[in-house]
This record gives C-alpha cells, structure tokens and sequence, in this order.
C-alpha cells in the first residue's frame, strides 16, 4: 500500500501533463485569466526562475508548481504561477505560502504573478483562497485564484463531453480518490477511461500522454494490473488498433526510471551519506537520461557537495 501512496502522491505525472497542455489547463480551471492571454504566442516555463524563490520552501511535501511567462492580448507580458496541491490533507499554513511565493518573485524579479492554485484534497470545506492581515495603520488582502477538483464531481456528464484534456485528467483524480478501496472498482474505471481516449479519437501523442496520467494516479494491485492488460489487449485487436501497446511501452519506460532511481539513490547514499528528502526528491525529478548520467559522474563524487554541484547544474528535464 505504500507504494500506492507515493506514486499517487508524486508531483511529477501533474507536472507532465501541465506542461504537455498548458493552454488547455488555463481555459478549464481559469478561464478569466486565459483570456487575458495571446496563445498566438509561445508560453514559457520558467524552472530555473521559480527553483530561485522556491529554495527555502518547506520541506518534505510534495508540490507541482509552474512559473510561466505568457503575452496578454494587449501585448504586455505577465507570469502566471500554478500551484498544484497534492497532498491528500489540507494544510493550514497553505495561504500563507501562496502570499510568500508571490512576494519572491516580485521581490526578486520585480514582476507581479498571477497566483492560481489547484486543489486536489478530499475534504470540501477547506477553499483557501487569501492570505490578510488587518493592523491600524497597515493593511493587507492577498486573493488568489483556486479550482477544487472535489466541485467537479457533480459536473460529470459535463467532463465526459469535454474534449479537453484535462477533463480526462480530473475523471482520473476523482475515481483513484472514490475507488481507494475498491481495487475491483478502479480496475473498471481505469479501463473505461483509457477506452474513451480512443473513442474520442485522439491523436496517437495525446493518448500517450493521457493514458501515462491515467495508469500513474490509478494504480492497482498487480494481479488486476495483470487482468487488466489483458481485457485492454482484447479491446485494441477488436478495434484493430495498436496504440496502446503504447501503454506497455510506456509501462516499461516508467519500470526502467523507477530501477534507475533506486540504483542510483543507493550509489549516491554509499558516496556520500544520507541525503535530505529536498536532495532526494530532486533526484526522483531527473529525467532516465539524466539518472545515467548522475551514475557515471558519481565515479568522481568525494561528498555532499559534489552532488549538490551537479544537481545546481543539472536541474530536472
């Protein structure tokens, strides 16, 4: 069970999705701010600019946040930070870090961002949505823009009509959250989602994509994992369609990562010692090619601080 609850924890298959489809996330969760947008334009991902004000974030929980650059319509350019909050349990000082973050990036760019957070916990109470504090002579009232997957379960003939991405992505979220002890239930769902993939008649890229969400958040026990490729093997013969052997490929390309960030984390511990959660969750980040590339340059590591060097210069990709 533990398993479960990192993989569905981990940022990464967000972070992926929100980057595959940037555009598409803006209209369905913010649509006043997307149409502030010119996407005539390219957008981009500012990683390096948003690891400067995030280093002294807290650390230990699992976050995926973008900092993007985008052009409004009139022509001026503006940044947009995304906030995904994963974790299953809401958090008090949550507002608080959302004020924070925005106050570094002006404080060090000089740039006003846009603060819109995602929130995929369970409880419907918790709507965080500003950060105040009221003294005699000084004042503030800090709003940001929030959607709550939990809303989204009474708009479902709504998402399944969606031929945005991100509806799927939603469908996905709220059946791992609703089946979490229903294995048999969510081998169902999984199955009749990856199915509407293709009777949507996506793209082959836009399958990949979708079904890597998908089979990341909805994990099952192995045995039905086994059941389930089988009747999904069936579904692509009678539909003669060979994508989603896709998905086997992609299967053995998530086993090779995960093997290669367990070998490497072991190399890297024995080299130099235990390492900070902060340290090693930036190594589970690293793309494969990466991974062997920190095993070679490993050879060459006496302490801490060579790894360090390398991460600095080797941010996730």
């Amino acid at each position: 069970m533990t398993e479960e609850i990192e993989r569905a924890d981990n940022d990464s298959p967000w972070k992926e999705i929100l980057e595959a489809y940037f555009p598409q996330a803006m209209h369905f969760f913010f649509p006043e701010t997307a149409r502030l947008i010119n996407w005539e334009r390219p957008h981009e991902f500012l990683d390096k600019e948003f690891q400067q004000i995030a280093r002294d974030a807290e650390q230990g929980r699992r976050y995926a946040d973008k900092l993007v650059k985008v052009w409004q319509i009139q022509g001026q350019e503006i940044w947009l930070l995304i906030h995904v909050e994963i974790q299953a349990k809401p958090e008090e000082s949550f507002a608080e870090r959302m004020f924070s973050y925005n106050l570094r990036i002006f404080d060090k760019f000089g740039k006003p961002a846009i603060s819109l957070a995602i929130l995929c916990d369970a409880d419907p109470n918790w709507r965080p949505n500003q950060y105040n504090y009221n003294y005699p002579d000084t004042k503030l009232n800090f709003e940001f823009g929030t959607a709550k997957l939990l809303d989204y379960q009474n708009r479902w003939q709504e998402l399944e009509a969606s031929d945005n991405p991100f509806a799927t992505v939603v469908m996905a979220h709220l059946k791992t959250q609703q089946t979490s002890k229903k294995p048999g239930e969510r081998k169902s769902w999984k199955f009749s989602l990856i199915r509407r993939l293709y009777e949507q008649g996506l793209q082959e890229r836009d399958i990949r994509n979708l079904y890597r969400f998908i089979d990341w958040v909805m994990i099952l026990p192995k045995a039905l994992e086994a059941e389930f490729w089988e009747e999904f093997k069936q579904f692509e013969q009678e539909r003669t369609m060979s994508y989603v052997t896709t998905g086997e490929r992609i299967g053995y390309e998530r086993g090779q990562q995960e093997q290669a960030q367990s070998l490497v984390l072991r190399q890297v511990k024995k080299r130099v010692g235990e390492l900070a959660p902060e340290v090693q969750e930036r190594i589970q980040a690293l793309s494969l090619v990466q991974l062997e590339a920190l095993g070679e340059a490993l050879l060459d590591f006496t302490r801490l601080e060579d790894l360090l060097s390398w991460l600095e210069a080797n941010p996730p990709g």
